[in-house]
């Protein structure tokens, strides 16, 4: 099963498919390969890694397929329908692969929708409907709808990566379902194929004809049959995913399906988990989207007494209609405040909203076309709260834009509870039990008992309008955690029946919490729900055991963390002791550094920090992930890329371990952007991860040419800059870039940067000596890289004027006695050189630590350079030196904006002329990774008349040395396209300022612009 074989399958390949598959897996995976390659135009994947990545999804279960299919038609699905029917493979269609309970993992062939199927067939905003395929995204299709005035309501967390196929079938609900309610009142008709490979429209009952209407009729006999069971059973609350809607012919729902009270059949598909049909598009109702929106957050002394006011704050809503609506009430613990508040990108805009240290805040929302209204509506929020007897505790926010980045950390919010480090993890499996409002404090409090009696603790937020309250007990599956999940769930069970709730209220039933549909619904419906699957589906080829005959929740076979898992013993290059501890689940406390007991000494339980929540599928605004909004492969995205590194940790992908084709593969797009390390809510970060993995695969497989002239560089520069018209000559010879790309790997399309025969270190800059320097009032040091020392040798002199001007002493930093120039060791990590590395950066360290003691600033111009001192340098094992110059190591942009809210750079302020010319930024991926973006445009308003316009974009796609690479040339310029270089082209007169020397290299070759950096703009501005 590990055969090193070539089993992703092209056409070309088909002729060899089956032999190809069938010895890696059997006889029937290799007769499915080959008609899916001979057959379809998509992608057929059978390769171990790829089952693999697919083989889990966000829960706690790993199910390895057969197969994985990447349709790029509606066309290859139907076909791939056809084919798996022949052969009797089980089928399992997947969007985003965000499921909590294992809806998208089976033994069958898994079919990705999210890649090609995935566009808008029809739009009518007059009936305000649009039809879209089950791969579109929620937040792609918003934004195609925004023009229009319109949205799609369902607003769940993870709208930056759910499809709209996934979001059918589980029924999801979103934070805004009091306003506008679930999945299953949002739509409006379903084409589907029936495992018999018919097309059916499911629509209103009336307007059904042939095998759907059939099913129908048979389906409002059951209701009818058991309509005093339905009665009984059917539990009362909006938010109800488990089991079949047998209730459409008999609403048990607080909100009707239909605002008419319709029969609809396309609501029988909504939440059936794939186990009934194959969705060929949906047909939505749309909503008018609200002009204004505002927001009140309640800050709560105590957990009880926010779930108890719940029921009150939605009182405030109460004959709302579309000109002021009460849209969400949403909470957040104690628990996912401090979690924010450790994570860089959350942390300022959690701090906006706390009062204090409180233990739980709400969420209350507005929203409607009547902006005074609004406000009114908060006032009485206020003036609850007062009655209530919690004055002061509202803060408002009336403006968009402190809301929009409040509710990014709401919606990532199940994300943030899972950065817990160690074995025990918060587990979701009754999270969203969902019971009726005025029991809720009651529900709380009960199962916070529960989880203590089991050694745990529960972590909370969300819908606390509609009594669904997302918690998490953290529990070590690898240990006794699958024994204590089983023990919890009966509690919480008995507690939901106590109050009359749902068991599965959100997040559907799969692997998980198939089981308890019976518990919920009892024997009759649950045969009735057999029924239904026997109605549609026959042979049982799509989902089987899902629904219906459904494993047990707590069968450790299916599960990503079985007994059985080991990690391969692993000498780590880089210190990964960080995250190799363990933890409390009662307390949250973890153990000392490195007694964690993991065999990778830390780097697999950083690997393992991936749960799988797709936050890296996101296209909007960001970083993460560039590679993979170029393909859309699931081995470019953060996760695929985790997942393959944890199979290969572990044994399932052979022997070689890091060393694997897999392995390499998976990695050869990521640009180590570090983007992952700002915007995983888990804090997986890949660029760091990528240095361990290139150390591992260099030392078995040798280093290249290329990879040594890239990692040497700061060594050979002196000697080459004495040679540079020879060097030059390059980029003006087709035939010696030719050459170059035939025998080194560097791109022909591509110009190199060009060599300096004056350059900056051979030049005189008047700058001061380290001695005065010591001793001086205001001093700062210059640490000028091999960039822009040897290759744009103005930025460095540009930066030495702006500093001199501002009044300050500088010191260029030098090696001690050879006055030579030191470097980061920056290159030497891009190609796994970790001990390299480590002896460069101790040098700088050694130079700059008396400076850093005395709190002298350390700036630098390069940002992959100087942050490498705040980030890759502290895990070297370079001890307490390295962490007090990284305290002290600023870019330049980030030291001038510090001095200027001191009130320090009065003097430059006062000597810089005006510019009356647009400004265009862009930020280099590790300075948005280190939140070091902001600080550029406030220096650069220091320039009277500038107003810079920050490019929204992601990676500009060379990446230090990716971009030259011949492989790499055609990605790296599909991610500059994707937004960087349209938006230079869009206004060919602007300043283009971007401080990364790659970043400026990509501008000049893709848009034949020439990039500045800021200190370059600034200085010319004296």
């Amino acid at each position: 099963m590990n055969a090193p074989l070539p089993l992703n399958v092209t056409r070309e390949d088909e002729p060899r498919a089956y032999d190809t598959v069938s010895r890696a897996s059997n006889e029937v995976a290799g007769r499915l390969a080959q008609r899916l390659a001979a057959e379809t135009q998509g992608e057929v994947r059978f390769s171990p890694a790829d089952r693999g990545r697919y083989s889990t999804d966000a829960s706690i279960y790993q199910v390895m397929p057969v197969g994985v299919f990447v349709p790029r038609t509606s066309a290859d699905v139907k076909l791939a329908l056809d084919i798996c029917r022949d052969l009797k493979v089980p089928m399992v269609p997947r969007g985003g692969g965000t499921s909590q309970c294992g809806q998208t993992v089976g033994a069958g062939l898994v079919i990705d929708h999210s890649k090609h199927v995935r566009s808008i067939l029809n739009f009518d905003a007059q009936a305000r409907t649009a039809e879209v395929e089950p791969g579109m995204v929620l937040d792609h299709l918003n934004l195609g709808l925004k023009k229009a005035g319109l949205w799609y309501p369902v607003d769940v967390s993870t709208s930056a990566q759910a499809t709209l196929g996934g979001m059918a079938g589980n029924n999801s609900c979103g934070s805004r379902s009091i306003a506008y309610g679930n999945m299953v009142h949002n739509v409006l008709a379903a084409k589907a194929w029936t495992p018999d490979g018919e097309l059916h429209t499911f629509e209103r009952f009336e307007h059904c004809t042939g095998r759907a209407r059939e099913i129908g009729q048979r389906v409002r006999a059951l209701a009818a049959q058991l309509a005093p069971e339905i009665e009984r059973r059917w539990p009362k609350v909006m938010r109800r995913v488990g089991g079949y809607n047998l209730d459409i012919f008999d609403n048990q729902n607080e909100r009707p399906y239909t605002h008419d009270g319709s029969v609809n059949l396309a609501h029988l598909l909504i939440g059936s988990e794939g186990t009934l049909a194959l969705t060929r598009s949906l047909t939505l109702q749309l909503s008018e989207l609200p002009k204004f929106k505002v927001l009140g957050v309640v800050n709560f002394p105590t957990f009880y007494k926010a779930m108890d006011t719940a029921q009150h704050i939605v009182k405030l809503g109460a004959n709302g209609g579309p000109e002021c609506m009460l849209t969400a009430v949403e909470l957040v613990d104690r628990t996912m405040i401090d979690l924010s508040l450790q994570n860089p990108a959350f942390a300022p805009v959690v701090r906006t909203a706390v009062i204090g240290q409180p233990d739980a805040v709400l969420l209350v929302e507005f929203a409607g076309s009547d902006k005074a209204q609004l406000v009114r509506k908060l006032d009485e929020l206020v003036e609850l709260m007062g009655d209530l007897g919690l004055p002061g505790s509202v803060v408002r926010m009336e403006d968009e834009a402190p809301q929009k980045n409040l509710w990014e950390v709401r919606k990532a919010g199940l994300n943030i509870m899972m950065s817990l480090k160690g074995d025990g993890k918060p587990v979701s499996f009754i999270e969203d039990c969902a019971v009726p409002l005025a029991h809720l404090a009651e529900y709380t409090d009960a199962l916070t008992q529960v989880f203590r009696k089991h050694g745990s603790k529960g972590t909370w937020y969300a819908h606390a309008s509609v009594g669904t309250l997302h918690v998490r007990p953290i529990l070590d599956m690898r240990s006794d955690g699958a024994p204590k999940m089983r023990m919890i769930a009966q509690e919480a069970s008995e507690l939901v029946r106590k109050y009359k709730g749902a068991y599965s209220g959100e997040h559907g039933d799969g692997l998980c919490r198939g089981e308890w549909i019976q518990w919920q619904f009892g024997p009759a419906i649950n045969e009735a729900f057999a029924q239904i699957k026997t109605l549609f589906d026959p042979t049982n080829l799509l989902c089987p055991q899902r629904m219906i005959d459904p494993p047990k929740m707590d069968d450790t076979r299916l599960m990503r963390f079985p007994p059985s898992y080991r990690v391969i013993p692993l000498k780590t290059a880089l210190d990964w002791s960080a995250w190799d501890v363990q933890n409390d689940p009662a307390t949250e406390r973890t153990t000392a550094p490195g007694t964690g007991g993991d065999p990778a000494q830390g780097f697999a339980k950083a690997v393992e920090m991936c749960n799988n929540n797709g936050h890296c599928r996101k296209f909007d605004a960001g970083t993460m992930c560039p590679s993979y909004r170029v393909t859309r492969d699931e081995q470019h995205l953060t996760r695929g890329r985790a997942n393959t590194l944890r199979l290969a940790l572990s044994g399932q992908l052979g022997a070689d371990g890091l060393a694997s084709d897999e392995v390499r593969e998976a990695m050869d797009l990521c640009v180590s952007c570090k983007g992952c390390r700002r915007d995983c809510p888990t804090g997986v970060d890949m660029a760091k991860m990528k240095v361990e993995y290139l150390h591992h695969h260099h030392a078995k497989h040798g280093w290249s040419l290329r990879d040594r002239l890239i990692a040497k560089l700061p060594d050979y520069a002196r000697a080459a800059s004495g040679v540079a018209w020879l060097l030059n000559l390059r980029n003006r010879s087709p035939l010696l870039a030719r050459m170059g790309e035939k025998l080194l790997g560097f791109s022909a399309k591509r110009s190199l940067p060009e060599w300096q025969a004056t350059h900056f270190f051979n030049t005189p800059h008047g700058a001061a000596t380290a001695q005065q320097a010591l001793a001086a009032d205001k001093a700062v040091v210059l640490f000028v890289d091999t960039f822009n020392g040897y290759f744009e040798s103005a930025n460095a002199r540009a930066a030495l004027k702006v500093l001199q001007a501002a009044g300050y002493t500088v010191h260029v930093a030098s090696k001690q006695g050879s006055g030579k120039h030191l470097c980061c060791g920056r290159t030497y990590l891009a190609s796994g050189m970790v001990e390299e590395a480590r002896g460069k950066a101790r040098e700088l360290i050694d130079t700059l630590l008396p400076f850093a003691q005395k709190g002298i600033a350390i700036v630098g111009l390069e940002p992959s350079c100087l942050l490498t001192l705040r980030d890759e340098t502290l895990a070297m094992g370079l001890g307490e030196p390295a962490q007090t110059v990284a305290s002290h190591a600023l870019l330049l942009e980030e030291f001038l904006a510090r001095e200027l809210k001191a009130g320090r750079l009065d003097t430059l302020k006062t000597k810089l002329r005006p510019l009356d010319r647009r400004v265009l930024l862009h930020g280099h991926c590790h300075q948005k990774a280190f939140a070091a973006v902001a600080p550029i445009v406030d220096v650069l308003k220091l320039i009277p008349g500038v107003e810079p316009e920050l490019i929204e974009s992601s990676c500009c796609g060379m990446a230090g040395s990716f971009g030259y690479e011949a492989g790499h040339h055609e990605v790296s310029m599909q991610m500059a396209e994707l937004s960087l270089l349209p938006a230079i082209r869009k206004y060919p007169g602007a300043i283009v300022v971007a401080d990364g020397t790659s970043c400026r290299h990509q501008i000049h070759d893709g848009a034949q612009r020439e990039a500045v950096h800021a200190a370059v703009l600034l200085a010319a501005q004296l």
